[in-house]
């Protein structure tokens, strides 16, 4: 399993955990995190964006062009932003730290 720290928009550190080859999207839903995801991974929305900690950032594929401009569409964009659904969760990501953007809406939570 990998280990993943989330950090919600009020400061709580979450600890996750999935299985490698597993997107840090579907680990985040399961930790009950505000994920949408609405596209399920088809990287047609922005509702999974998450801020990687800096010193996670370099440790992970650079984003497609198609990521890019997905995250031009995001509500609180950062330098280390990505959308979860395009992270794979791998052994060398085990102790991963992202943050939930202040500006997300989960319309699945209502």
């Amino acid at each position: 399993m990998v280990h993943v720290r989330f950090v919600t928009p009020d400061g709580r550190k979450i600890e996750a955990e999935g299985a490698e080859g597993d997107s840090l999207l579907s680990a985040g839903q399961a930790a009950g995190m505000p994920l949408e995801g609405t596209c399920e991974g088809q990287m047609a929305c922005s509702t999974c964006h998450v801020v990687v900690a800096p010193d996670w950032f370099g440790k992970l594929d650079i984003a497609s062009e198609d990521e890019e401009d997905m995250l031009d569409l995001a509500a609180g964009v950062e330098g280390t932003s990505r959308l979860s659904c395009q992270i794979t969760l791998t052994s060398a990501l085990d102790g991963l730290e992202v943050r939930i953007p202040q500006h997300v809406h989960d319309v699945q939570r209502r």
